[in-house]
């Protein structure tokens, strides 16, 4: 240990008071960086109240809808080499687990209902979270999250989960990632959702939940559902980078409306998040079960003239290159590739360190 040489009290109450306060404000800095992980965690009340709670309800449902799989995500899993080890973050009800007969697969979905669907399949399964994966560090050579990430709704939950499949693989490992699209190549979609506004506020005011936008000038009025597609999901709307040209639409917003661009037409272009509704058949429905306490609490209603109880699901939907910037600051990974497929936003990363 240095010994210090000390002339006056002053003096060492100085150099101690320095030293203490350097401690202090790393153990503050290690206390905010553990508040942050902390809150990015919590789930919030509306991912867990029309994610969770609705895809328990509608498990059975929605996994005899799910069988179809997407030919870039098979092309993907088929091109990795025989004996790989694959996560899949969000794996619903399995149906991409075990795909490539040559690798290894396991699977993780925050739904104990679908998890265990996949069990009864003979998957290697368990129930875990996006945003804390249940897997060691390194622990596969490649990983998956085919349409997860559109239902976190806070952009640090977002990248939070994007760290968490770069973390599972190895040095080299790929991590594929498909999300709904604002850009919707059927644009009719869109119309049959249920736009989140300034009458849902109370569900996202909170810590973790969404940046509450500018009180809307126009009321978005609830629109009627439409029966859910069998074979896809697919949103939509006509958003473009609102990410990017947030900051510029304070000044350009007066001269827009001087243009001729409507209040609704802007509106729809920012638009990003979304109830988007399920279907669940009355004789699907368990008259006594899930669906019928989502009906005494309010998470679902009935609609005779469908015969069906409507659950509405959060989406919040990506705009090109949103993907990219989520990957910003990153500095062991890298993007190999990105495109567009079935109106979704889908990007490959590689692990570099």
């Amino acid at each position: 240990m240095r010994k210090i040489k000390v002339k006056g009290s002053s003096g060492l109450f100085s150099h101690a008071f320095d030293g203490e306060s350097q401690i202090q404000q790393s153990v503050s800095e290690c206390e905010e960086q553990k508040c942050l992980s902390c809150s990015v965690q919590s789930t919030p009340e509306i991912e867990r109240k029309y994610v969770h709670r609705v895809y328990d309800a509608i498990a059975p449902h929605f996994s005899s809808t799910r069988f179809a799989k997407w030919p870039k995500v098979a092309t993907f899993l088929n091109s990795l080499p025989s004996g790989s080890l694959i996560l899949d973050a969000g794996c619903g009800n399995g149906k991409y687990l075990g795909l490539n007969p040559d690798c290894f697969f396991i699977g993780c979905d925050i739904s104990a209902p679908l998890i265990k669907i996949c069990a009864d399949r003979g998957h290697e399964v368990l129930v875990g979270d996006a945003v804390n994966l249940p897997y060691r560090t390194g622990f596969g050579d490649a990983a998956i999250s085919i349409a997860v990430l559109h239902h976190l709704s806070t952009e640090n939950r977002r990248k939070k989960a994007i760290e968490e499949l770069v973390r599972v693989v190895k040095k080299g490992g790929l991590v594929l990632i498909t999300v709904w699209a604002v850009e919707q190549e059927d644009g009719s979609l869109v119309t049959k959702w249920t736009p989140l506004t300034q009458r849902y506020l109370e569900e996202w005011i909170g810590p973790g939940s969404p940046r509450v936008r500018s009180p809307s000038s126009i009321t978005l009025e609830s629109i009627p559902e439409i029966e859910e597609n069998n074979s896809k999901d697919h949103v939509k709307d006509s958003k473009e980078k609102a990410d990017k040209e947030l900051k510029k639409m304070t000044h350009l917003t007066s001269q827009t409306e001087m243009d001729g661009i409507g209040k609704d037409e802007k509106n729809a272009n920012n638009q990003q998040e979304y109830f988007v509704p399920w279907h669940l058949p009355y004789h699907r429905a368990e008259v006594s079960g899930a669906s019928a306490c989502a009906l005494e609490s309010g998470l679902a209603k009935k609609d005779d003239k469908k015969g069906a109880v409507i659950y509405n699901r959060y989406y919040h939907v990506f705009s090109e290159g949103e993907l990219d910037r989520l990957v910003i600051g990153m500095n062991n990974v890298v993007v190999v590739d990105r495109f567009f497929d079935k109106s979704n936003w889908c990007i490959i990363l590689e692990k570099t360190s």
